[in-house]
């Protein structure tokens, strides 16, 4: 009688886990071939489980800015117009032609209307602002909010910013000579303060307490850390389980803090008349509006919050790291540096030695110098659409499906030898007139484009503009032996940061 062979707990346990990986591995390799099946080029080959943008532990980690820019560079060299990558099994499209950008971004944007960008506006209330939300109510809300930054509306604030600008000499005076100037908290400092003033109507103190709460706040806005990276991951991959567990992007104590500001505001202004000229007095008019036509839908004080909070997000983060990167290259050239400074009293003479609205706006050199920066390091280096219906991309028959993310590689085109040579070089004069008409459109993208531009564009450029002249009215800039150099991309950020952080040393010219 043939002898059975009976198989160990540990044999069948093999078995069971082989078998699975075999499925997983398969399923995998069948999920990879979403792009090949569309005749769309690939990134480039895939590794399981990672896909083809970012190959966590198996290689050094970077910015997913610097991946998408390396899948760009992989499909420019087979001088491909697009491509398909995956970020794990999520299939991700990687424009490279300005002219396919621009019929996303612009021509086509019916099929490109909403930001692949995860919010929940039940648990995380601040998560549904301009920035994230679609469809009617991100128009309502973009309709209205576009008043507050007009080029009328950027001359009322403009002293609110200046004050702040000399609160910050004021600060940088009290470094001198005594250490290096920590660059991002002192940009970081008068950004906040700025949008306090102009977004808030509140007087945030950040240079007279480095611990202030408002600044505390942003800085956390922004702040990656392992479960918040959990966090991100479950709500842009797995949106119903998110919904589900109630993920929470900013926190229940960042909604809370903004909410309770909102909140106490609106009721000192009302108890005591007072009315500013600032982006929370146009949202408390228009909800007033609403509520005596009424109007079946009132903005809720949830929904205000949501958008004077993007507006201090966004701008906090973004125009500090501009001014950061700026001073940081001025420093590096101070031939640029010396330059821009001529121009700045130069023009400062025109005006009877005040700084003004129109002064700023005179002032051509500091706008070259600007656009250059946000071209080398742009504050937010790619950005995204998701496709709301079914796609055919023009002169083609490829098809791209009603879900899909596209990327926009903006930090890429930014790179780009073919629009800026010698890009790594800082060269203002790329954006002289001239320049500018000669370079194809949709290659320079610091704001995005379209119809979702970012509405403070202006805002974010005034102030940059104010915190350079007078700090370069005042001071000069030179490297400190704390500066890398060339500066390391911090890779876990939201934004372009300097890993290392930038410190410079500093001499008061007004002195001598």
């Amino acid at each position: 009688m043939p002898v059975l062979y009976t198989l160990t707990v540990f044999e069948v346990l093999t078995s069971v886990f082989t078998a699975l990986l075999i499925i997983i591995i398969l399923y995998y390799k069948w999920c990879f071939t979403y792009w090949k099946s569309r005749n769309i080029p690939p990134t480039r080959k895939p590794k399981i489980p990672f896909g083809t943008l970012i190959y966590p532990f198996l290689e050094t980690p970077v910015h997913i800015a610097i991946a998408i820019k390396n899948a760009y560079d992989n499909l420019k060299k087979r001088s491909c117009k697009h491509g398909g990558g995956f970020l794990f099994l999520t299939p991700k499209y990687v424009l490279v032609d300005p002219g396919y950008i621009k019929n996303i971004l612009q021509k086509d944007f019916e099929y490109f209307s909403e930001r692949a960008f995860y919010y929940n506006e039940k648990d995380d209330p601040i998560s549904a602002n301009l920035f994230a939300i679609s469809g009617e109510k991100w128009r309502t809300f973009r309709t209205h909010l576009s008043p507050a930054f007009t080029s009328g509306k950027m001359k009322m604030m403009f002293s609110n910013m200046l004050k702040c600008s000399n609160e910050m000499v004021n600060a940088v005076l009290k470094n001198e000579n005594k250490k290096a100037l920590d660059v991002i908290d002192i940009t970081e400092s008068f950004t906040i303060d700025v949008i306090g003033s102009c977004g808030f109507g509140i007087d945030c103190n950040s240079f007279k307490n480095s611990n202030a709460e408002f600044k505390e706040q942003g800085k956390k806005a922004f702040r990656m850390y392992p479960f918040r990276i959990l966090k991100i991951f479950l709500g842009f991959y797995c949106p119903k389980i998110a919904d589900f567990l109630g993920v929470t992007l900013f926190g229940r104590e960042s909604n809370n803090f903004f909410i309770k500001i909102v909140k106490d505001t609106i009721k000192f202004r009302e108890d005591n008349n007072v009315n500013r000229q600032d982006l929370l007095q146009l949202l408390i008019e228009l909800r007033n509006q609403q509520i005596l036509k009424s109007q079946e839908k009132v903005f809720t004080i949830k929904e205000i919050t949501a958008q004077v909070f993007i507006f201090f997000a966004a701008g906090f983060e973004t125009s500090s790291t501009t001014l950061s990167f700026c001073l940081y290259e001025l420093a590096l050239h101070e031939d640029i540096q010396n330059k821009l400074r001529d121009e700045i009293n130069t023009v400062l003479n025109v005006h009877n030695r005040h700084l003004t609205y129109e002064a700023i706006m005179d002032m051509k050199y500091m706008g070259q110098v600007v656009d250059e920066t946000l071209r080398k390091y742009p504050p937010v280096p790619y950005i995204s659409r998701r496709c709301v219906k079914d796609y055919i991309i023009p002169n083609t028959v490829i098809k791209i499906d009603k879900g899909i993310e596209a990327l926009i590689p903006i930090m890429a085109l930014h790179h780009d030898s073919e629009y800026y040579p010698e890009p790594e070089k800082f060269i203002p004069e790329r954006f002289s007139d001239e320049e500018k008409q000669k370079r194809l459109p949709f290659t320079y993208l610091p704001f995005g484009e379209g119809p979702r531009l970012c509405i403070g564009k202006r805002f974010g450029l005034l102030q940059t503009k104010v915190g350079l002249a007078v700090l370069l009215k005042h001071f000069k800039f030179s490297l400190h032996g704390k500066t890398k150099v060339p500066l390391q991309i911090e890779p876990f950020s939201f934004t372009l940061l300097a890993k290392s952080g930038i410190f410079l040393d500093v001499e008061d010219i007004i002195a001598k």
